[in-house]
Order: structure tokens, then C-alpha cells, then sequence
């Protein structure tokens, strides 16, 4: 169970935004390559003003990217949109947005930047590992339990904690550290997937 499960309902609300995006002639690769820009703009900000205070706006641009992600899916798959190029970019616009976004913390004094590179290679890894199911399956696996949806809930709410209460910093190695076993077992997860499928 990930937060991916709720998708559909997120899709619901949605969708009238999508409908409108659509008459205004909006492309999916459109959406999906301003949330990748938007991202590492932000991220970039982060890194060049590791002020924990101003990883307040971690959880805001989150919740946004959320819905961005959502709605360039629901334009390329009910308006016909879908291409290679849109695939392309929708998995590779993911990893640099996390990579761009996650990195910050790792300038954030009182985080060990080794446990903040080690989450996003093995961020990397997971979604390498769902692209391998699709490759041998055709179907993307998107099995937790640390998906892209559920890491962007976590560090969007260590962000808001450093924020708010600066003096929990110290805390956030172990939210870093347990994040990695998650994501060892996320792309094992994935990896049966294949495995299962293929068998089956």
C-alpha cells in the first residue's frame, strides 16, 4: 500500500483543471518539463540558501509537483497525447526533480550528506527498477513501500518539521537512514514484480 493507491481520486479533482488546461492548448510535455524546471529552480534556491526556514515551501511545491505529475498522465492519456518523447520525459524529468529537490538538505548544517546522496542513488534506483518490469512486462511496477508519491510525503514533512522546529535537525539523519532501507526494499519489491510477471 503507497500513497500511488489514492491516485484515482486525486485524478477526480483534477480533472475539470485538466479539461481547461487542454482548450488552452496545454501539452502533457509541457506540464511535465515545467515541473522539472520548476524543481530544480527550487532545489537550486535550497541549495544556495540552506536556511531551514526556507524549507517550509519543501511541502507546498511537493503537493504541486503531485498534481502537476497527475495532470500531464491524465492529458496524454485522455487527450491523446502519449509519445515517446512524453515517456522520456516523465521518468527522466522524476529522477532529476528528486535528485534536484532531495539534494538541498544535504547543505542543510547538521545533515550528513552522505545518508541525503544515498536516498536519491537509491531513489534512482527504484525507478529503474519499476522501467525494468515495464521493459520485460509491459507493465510499469510502481510497488512500495517507498514510492515517488511516498517519498515526496516524507521529505515534504521533514521539511516542514526543520522549518518549524530547527532544533529537531539532528533527527532528520534517521528519517535519511530509514528511508534507505525502505528504498533496498522498495526496489526488491519491484524486482519480483518482474520476476512474478514473467513467471506467471
Amino acid at each position: 500500500m503507497t500513497l500511488y493507491d489514492i491516485k484515482p481520486k486525486f485524478q477526480h479533482l483534477l480533472r475539470p483543471l485538466v479539461v481547461r488546461l487542454h482548450a488552452q492548448g496545454i501539452t502533457a510535455n509541457q506540464v511535465t518539463l515545467f515541473a522539472m524546471l520548476t524543481s530544480v529552480v527550487l532545489g537550486a534556491l535550497l541549495m544556495r540558501f540552506p536556511d531551514p526556514r526556507f524549507f517550509i515551501t519543501l511541502p507546498v511545491f511537493l503537493f504541486f509537483r503531485m498534481a502537476l505529475n497527475a495532470i500531464d498522465g491524465m492529458l496524454a492519456r485522455e487527450f491523446h497525447q502519449q509519445s515517446t518523447l512524453g515517456a522520456i520525459l516523465n521518468e527522466v524529468g522524476d529522477i532529476i526533480s528528486d535528485a534536484a529537490l532531495y539534494l538541498a538538505f544535504a547543505f542543510v548544517t547538521g545533515i550528513s550528506a552522505w545518508w541525503v546522496v544515498l536516498v536519491v542513488l537509491l531513489a534512482w534506483l527504484s525507478e529503474f527498477c519499476g522501467v525494468m518490469c515495464q521493459t520485460l512486462n509491459g507493465i510499469r511496477s510502481y510497488r512500495g513501500p517507498l514510492g515517488k508519491s511516498d517519498r515526496a510525503f516524507i521529505f515534504g514533512a521533514l521539511g516542514l518539521v526543520i522549518a518549524l522546529w530547527p532544533q529537531s535537525i539532528g533527527y532528520a539523519n534517521a528519517v535519511f537512514a530509514i528511508a534507505v532501507l525502505f528504498l533496498c526494499l522498495t526496489s526488491l519489491n519491484r524486482c519480483r514484480n518482474a520476476m512474478e510477471a514473467k513467471n506467471g
